[in-house]
């Protein structure tokens, strides 16, 4: 029998797969948040709105924007620099020339990197072991000859310090003095540096 135009019609019942839905009735509310959910993750299947895709889409950073984000953390070395940079440059000269114009600007600088690194170090690790990480970051033979003789004036302090807080009483058998002064070379300090701390000699005296 057809239904008259006046005639009330039911509400539809949704499909949890409609990617576009009508607004749901009252006898669909205990669903709606399950719904909702599923309609979105759809509707964003079906218009490529998905956040990681979009974030895939967009056009990465150029290689200076990169080096910029890195440098407004914290100083690297031009080598540190050079190895984070070189999976976003087409060729070496490319990222040469970003690194020159990066000095040039003050952005990038070994002298402020050796500086920073002595900073965070000193007062847990010997010359060696500083001396070694500029080495390994690729800083010149002069800055790290300047960081040595700087670190070197204040050696036997430091190692002192690092002494008092993991012992701080010397001694008394072989077996005691050979771990602690494994400790101490693990961390750097030399064995000049090493027999006048477990000798208890306080006076800084000339390294040989």
């Amino acid at each position: 029998m057809r239904k008259g135009p006046s005639a009330p019609v039911p509400p539809a019942r949704l499909d949890p797969q409609d990617p576009d839905p009508a607004h749901p009735g009252d006898d669909d509310a205990a669903e709606a948040p399950t719904f909702s959910r599923s309609s979105e993750r759809a509707r964003r299947a079906s218009t490529g709105s998905n956040p990681s895709a979009g974030d895939q889409q967009r056009p990465g950073r150029s290689p200076k924007a990169r080096a910029l984000a890195y440098l407004s953390r914290r100083e690297y070395s031009r080598s540190e620099l050079s190895r984070k940079l070189m999976p976003f440059v087409d060729d070496v000269g490319e990222l040469d020339a970003l690194l020159a114009s990066l000095e040039r600007e003050g952005w990038l600088s070994d002298s402020r990197f050796a500086e920073s690194l002595v900073h965070r170090r000193a007062s847990r690790l010997g010359a060696g072991r500083i001396v070694g990480e500029l080495k390994r970051h690729a800083v010149g033979d002069t800055l790290i000859e300047q960081v040595s003789a700087q670190l070197r004036e204040t050696e036997l302090a430091r190692a002192q310090s690092v002494w008092r807080r993991k012992y701080g009483q010397l001694p008394e058998t072989p077996a005691e003095r050979a771990r602690q002064a494994r400790f101490l070379v693990a961390r750097g300090f030399s064995h000049a540096t090493i027999a006048k701390i477990l000798k208890g000699i306080e006076d800084d005296w000339p390294e040989a």
